[in-house]
């Protein structure tokens, strides 16, 4: 983390930032990517399964069927059948 922020980035992307960490690891790394937009006018994009993480974001998209789609609209989506 501390690599990729030195250089004050405008855009940051994290793609599964906490998926190897200890829960108090990615707890402290989940708040540090939320502070970032408003600390350091920092756009954050973060690729998650963790509901945690992407909790705080202040626009979600899911992926359904290769579309992405807010959120919202992803638990209205018929269940997809095989």
């Amino acid at each position: 983390m501390a690599r990729a922020l030195v250089n004050r980035p405008r855009l940051v992307l994290a793609d599964e930032p906490t998926g190897n960490l200890d829960a108090a690891s990615g707890a402290l790394v989940g708040e540090l990517l939320a502070e970032l937009p408003t600390d350091h006018a920092c756009t954050v994009v973060v690729v998650t399964h963790d509901e945690r993480l992407a909790e705080p974001a202040g626009r979600r998209l899911g992926l359904v069927d290769g579309v992405l789609v807010p959120v919202e609209r992803v638990s209205t989506l018929p269940e997809h059948r095989s």
